[in-house]
């Protein structure tokens, strides 16, 4: 028995002194110093000795077990740090080696529109206001010539923010003290005009919301610019100068321009801008359902029933107003076939538009 526990000692050192890593080492400590490896079944056979013999060999095996153990955690202590320098060599740091450089952000494309047509109209000498985003009922439909079950406001669907048992006028009317979000941005055109005096020449852009299915061509909640100016012997040609500056600045100067007569309820006469395809060059194509042509801005001069109702006389005074979408704009310049997806948050949809904030030449 003592000849077999040295060559089992024998063999296990050998075996250990070979050990590469420690997933082999730890295999090597199941085998010999395990709960079921050979030294355990050594001792297992103890009680199977004549008695004379027992603590002679307990002790003899008991001297192997803590001699393999302490060998065990000697080779156990270079093999990590073996693999500790083995892992430091991969991940240390050249100091040499350039910088990573920060991801660069992308301006959303509405974003992006809505600058360039900012800069168009500052350099006509417009201002920009803002105004709130929940208006009455007076001011987002009343004082712009849209008085209750006026046919106009079934063009523009409303979320109103109040029950109709406390705002409700004759008829089952909203009353004009109703609190809606605002479905243009016209309101504070309205609100500017009443409080200051010709001559003015002010943009407001912001967020507009109306009660709309949603598809490829429609939002509830989408982006508007609109503005208006109002001075003496202000005359149609003067709107179509402006427009035809904005939309060069924004489109390209060599895009051509389409004016048709339109209805809207807070101007007359009044007129629908279209701008050529961007896709088809005025052939015909699925972006512009085959006309060639593709509605940005609609516009007019401004209703004598609006001016007089911000208090100008219309009899001294006129102006022109108009409204473009930049969601619409940004849609028709980049051929974007859906605009939802200018509202999904999508990244991977937005930063392909870092390489475009050019301007179209």
């Amino acid at each position: 028995m003592e000849h077999q526990v040295a060559s089992l000692q024998e063999r296990a050192a050998a075996e250990l002194g070979a050990a590469g890593s420690l997933a082999v080492l730890e295999s090597w400590h199941q085998r010999y110093l395990g709960r079921r490896g050979q030294l355990a079944n050594l001792l297992r056979r103890v009680g199977q000795m004549p008695e004379q013999e027992r603590p002679a060999f307990g002790r003899l095996v008991h001297g192997v077990q803590a001699a393999l153990q302490a060998a065990y955690n000697d080779r156990a202590a270079v093999l990590q740090e073996q693999e500790l320098l083995a892992h430091a060599r991969q991940d240390r740091v050249d100091v040499t080696m350039p910088g990573r450089r920060p991801a660069q952000g992308a301006l959303h494309p509405v974003t992006q529109v809505l600058r360039e047509m900012q800069e168009a109209f500052l350099a006509l000498g417009f201002q920009v206001w803002e105004g709130p985003e929940v208006e009455s009922d007076r001011y987002n439909f009343e004082l712009l010539n849209m008085p209750p079950h006026h046919p106009a406001r079934g063009m523009q669907d409303t979320i109103y923010l109040d029950t109709p048992a406390l705002h409700t006028g004759p008829g089952g009317a909203p009353a004009p003290g109703a609190l809606l979000l605002r479905t243009h941005t016209s309101p504070n055109q309205v609100r500017i005009m009443r409080e200051l005096q010709p001559p003015l020449r002010v943009v407001v852009p912001g967020k507009v919301y109306r009660y709309e299915q949603i598809d490829p061509s429609h939002n509830w909640m989408f982006s508007q610019c609109e503005g208006f100016a109002v001075d003496r012997h202000i005359t149609l040609a003067d709107l179509k100068g402006t427009i035809a500056a904005v939309l060069g600045h924004v489109f390209g100067p060599h895009r051509p321009l389409r004016f048709r007569c339109d209805y809207f309820p807070y101007v007359e006469p009044g007129v629908d801008t279209a701008v050529q395809c961007v896709l088809c060059a005025g052939a015909g194509c699925r972006l512009c359902k085959n006309t060639g042509w593709l509605e940005v801005m609609p516009a007019g001069m401004i209703h004598p029933n609006v001016l007089r109702n911000c208090g100008i006389d219309p009899q001294r005074y006129s102006g022109f107003a108009f409204g473009a979408g930049p969601d619409r704009i940004a849609a028709v310049r980049w051929q974007i076939e859906d605009i939802r997806h200018l509202y999904q948050g999508d990244l991977r949809f937005i930063r392909q538009f870092r390489s475009l904030m050019g301007r179209p030449g």
